[in-house]
C-alpha cells in the first residue's frame, strides 16, 4: 500500500524537508511505494531575509523569489492550493479548491503571518520590511526622509527573525550617515520587554553598539495603540512617543489551518521540542514558525528541523524506530554593524549564544549565502 506524506507549506522548511525526503526515500518514491506531495498557496517561494535589504535598495524582488516547482525534486508532486481544514481522525487535508487529500504522515510548515490589525492604528501609521510590497513602500519613504524621528518599534513578540529589527537599526544608521543626514535624523528602537532580546549576552553585546551609533533604546515600551493623525505611539504604561517615520515589527499569527485544527492552546502548534511531533495529533510534524517552540523564528531553525523530520519520517516509512532529534540549533546573522560588518549567533536549547567579533568577512559570508540560498532550498547544501 502506498504511503502518502503531505508537506503543507512551500517555504524554506517545506521545500527542504520534501527534497530531503526525496533523497532518503528515492527508491520507494520511484517504485511508487511512497508519495511526497507539497501543497502551497502560491506558486513561488520568498526568501525572506532579502526583504530587509530591499528597503535600502540593495536587493530587488526578482532576487528573492523562485517558483516552488523549480525548487522541488522532479519526483515530487506540487499542488498550488491552500489548506483550509484538517480532519485529524480520518487524516484528510481539505483544500480551498474543494478537493481533499488523504495522508499517512503530515508535515505542517505553514509559517506565520502579519497581524497589523491587532493594534489600533498600526496598519495606517507604520511601514515594515516583511515582504516585497512593504519593503518597496518603505524604500520610497526612506529615499525622501531627510530629517525627523525614525522609530523602529517591535510591536509584536514572537516575530520572524528576532535580530532583524536590530539589523534594520544598524543599517539605517549607516544609510543616513552615508548621505550626510545622520545629524538631522534621530533613531529610536523600542521593545516591549525589559530586555531588547531574550538572550542576556546579546543584550550585553548590542547595548554599547547602539549607544556608539547614537541609537536610542527604549525597552519596556509595549505599544497598544498608534495615533495616525498625531503620529504618536502609545504604550500600556501610559507613555507616548512621537515619530515622523514608524517602522514596525508587527504582531504575528499562525496560519488559519493550524488554529482551526485545535493543534495548540493558541495559534501555534504544540510541538515536542526534540522529535518535532505535534503533541495533539498522531503522525503530524511541525517545523519553523508554525511551532510553539522557544527557538527563534529563523530560517536556520526550519533548515535544521527539516533534516530531523526527514530522517524520522524515512525511518517510520521503513518500519524502523526513528532516532533523529532536534537539539535547538539556531544560527542568526546580525548584519550592518558599522556599515559593512556582521557577526552571527549560534546556540542550542538552554545555551547562551556565541558571538564572534563583527567583521567584514562575516558580512560577505552572509551575502554570499544569500546568493547561494536556493541551493539550500533544493536540498543541495
Amino acid at each position: 500500500m502506498k504511503r502518502r506524506i503531505i508537506v503543507v507549506g512551500g517555504g524554506s522548511g517545506g521545500t527542504i524537508v520534501a527534497n530531503r525526503l526525496a533523497g532518503h526515500l528515492s527508491s520507494e518514491i520511484r517504485s511508487q511505494a511512497v508519495e511526497v506531495t507539497v501543497v502551497n498557496e502560491t506558486s513561488y517561494q520568498l526568501y525572506k531575509p532579502l526583504t530587509l535589504y530591499m528597503a535600502f535598495g540593495k536587493n530587488e524582488e526578482s532576487e528573492a523569489e523562485r517558483p516552488v516547482r523549480e525548487l522541488l525534486n522532479e519526483d515530487l508532486p506540487f499542488i498550488q492550493d491552500r489548506g483550509v481544514g484538517l480532519d485529524l481522525d480520518s487524516k484528510e487535508l481539505e483544500l480551498a479548491s474543494g478537493s481533499s487529500l488523504s495522508y499517512d504522515y503530515l508535515v505542517l510548515a505553514t509559517g506565520s503571518k502579519l497581524a497589523l490589525g491587532r493594534v489600533p492604528g498600526l496598519k495606517e501609521s507604520s511601514h515594515h520590511f516583511y515582504g516585497p510590497k512593504g519593503s518597496i513602500k518603505l524604500r520610497e519613504e526612506l529615499a525622501e526622509f531627510e530629517e525627523g524621528h525614525l522609530v523602529v518599534s517591535v510591536v509584536g513578540v514572537p516575530h520572524m527573525c528576532p535580530v532583524a529589527p536590530m539589523e534594520f537599526s544598524f543599517i539605517a544608521d549607516s544609510w543616513f550617515r552615508e548621505r550626510g543626514l545622520r545629524d538631522d535624523v534621530k533613531i529610536t528602537y523600542t521593545f516591549p520587554g525589559e530586555e531588547m532580546i531574550g538572550k542576556k549576552n546579546i543584550v550585553e553585546w548590542a547595548t554599547p553598539l547602539l549607544e556608539e551609533r547614537d541609537i536610542n533604546l527604549e525597552s519596556g515600551f509595549e505599544v497598544t495603540e498608534v495615533d495616525p493623525d498625531g503620529e504618536v505611539l502609545k504604550s500600556s504604561g501610559g507613555e507616548e512617543m512621537e515619530f515622523d517615520l514608524l517602522v514596525s515589527i508587527p504582531p504575528h499569527r499562525g496560519d488559519d489551518l493550524v488554529t482551526g485544527a485545535d493543534l495548540g492552546e493558541g495559534e501555534w502548534i504544540e510541538t515536542d521540542k526534540h522529535t518535532l511531533e505535534a503533541k495533539r495529533a498522531e503522525d503530524v510534524y511541525a517545523i519553523g514558525d508554525a511551532t510553539d517552540l522557544s527557538t527563534s523564528m529563523a530560517g536556520s531553525v526550519a533548515h535544521y528541523q527539516s533534516g530531523v523530520v526527514a530522517e524520522r519520517l524515512a525511518s517510520q516509512v521503513r518500519g524502523e524506530v526513528p532516532t533523529a532529534r532536534y537539539d535547538g540549533k539556531t544560527i542568526c546573522f546580525i548584519d550592518g554593524v558599522d556599515g559593512d560588518k556582521a557577526t552571527f549567533l549560534e546556540f542550542n536549547y538552554g545555551e547562551e549564544p556565541d558571538i564572534p567579533p563583527e567583521s567584514k568577512l562575516i558580512h560577505w559570508a552572509k551575502h554570499s549565502y544569500n546568493k547561494a540560498y536556493w541551493l539550500t532550498a533544493k536540498g543541495l547544501l
